[in-house]
């Protein structure tokens, strides 16, 4: 397992994300970029930070987001260094936006999307969002990211982490190949096999983002605080497929961990 330093990730760093599954950066990008895209995001929504009256539903979502404060937002040199060190240098795309963005707000109606799931990662133009696809080697995504825009305490419905899912997840992919399996094949058993690992909570300051390993398992939760929660969820995309001649990531050293190969 990695020791030393990488690109700006000291090897506990590195060793937390193979093993956990995720890594927290706070500082991550700026405060004042975050509060620009707050501001943003209210307009998109049509709603006001001053009209409290006019929340009335207790999740809004909003697309991929382009303006120059979500693209410095996921642009800084401080992730830059990060995505090297996970996913290799020159192996990711350079994102050009932010989203998708659930916006939850203070609720004891249920907000309908706090299962247990992992995020799929191609044949997304499936209608039918259940069968879109996963496989060992995570076409399509080479990150999971939580990007919080506003702070996010316990009461604020910071998104639940099952700590070392991905690891049962990978297992659970081995046999399937380069085909993989749907969302509805890798959740008939509601994640059981992932009960047992322990519980993280995505929370910090304002500026924070958790770089997850793309079969780590999450889910929602209702918001019990008094101010919105405001996080985007994007994925980093690849720039190529995987490559075997290329030393592997530490999102490719999880999964030869998890299942014991040799790729």
């Amino acid at each position: 397992m990695p020791t030393g330093n990488h690109s700006g990730l000291s090897g506990a760093q590195i060793d937390h994300f193979i093993n956990q599954g995720y890594l927290k950066l706070e500082d991550a990008f700026d405060a004042e970029l975050a509060h620009q895209g707050q501001a943003e995001l209210w307009t998109a929504m049509g709603l006001s930070p001053d009209r409290p009256d006019e929340w009335s539903r207790p999740v809004v979502r909003l697309g991929f987001m382009t303006g120059p404060a979500f693209a410095a937002a996921a642009n800084t040199p401080r992730l830059h260094d990060a995505y090297d060190a996970l996913v290799g240098e020159g192996r990711w795309l350079e994102p050009t936006g932010l989203g998708t963005f659930p916006v939850r707000f203070p609720s004891s109606d249920d907000p309908g999307d706090a299962g247990w799931h992992v995020d799929m990662s191609f044949d997304t133009d499936h209608p039918d969002f259940m069968q879109w696809r996963i496989n060992l080697m995570s076409r399509g995504r080479a990150l999971l990211m939580l990007f919080l825009f506003s702070d996010v305490g316990p009461d604020d419905a910071p998104t639940r982490i099952r700590k070392g899912s991905h690891a049962e997840i990978a297992r659970s992919l081995l046999p399937h190949g380069e085909h993989g399996l749907t969302l509805r094949e890798l959740s008939a058993d509601g994640f059981a096999a992932t009960a047992a690992c322990g519980e993280a909570l995505a929370t910090g300051p304002a500026g924070t983002v958790y770089l997850c390993h793309p079969f780590l398992v999450h889910a929602a939760q209702p918001h019990r605080g008094t101010r919105p929660r405001f996080m985007a969820q994007p994925a980093l995309l690849p720039r190529d497929g995987f490559d075997p001649t290329l030393p592997p990531s530490p999102v490719q050293q999880a999964i030869r961990k998890a299942c014991g190969l040799a790729f």
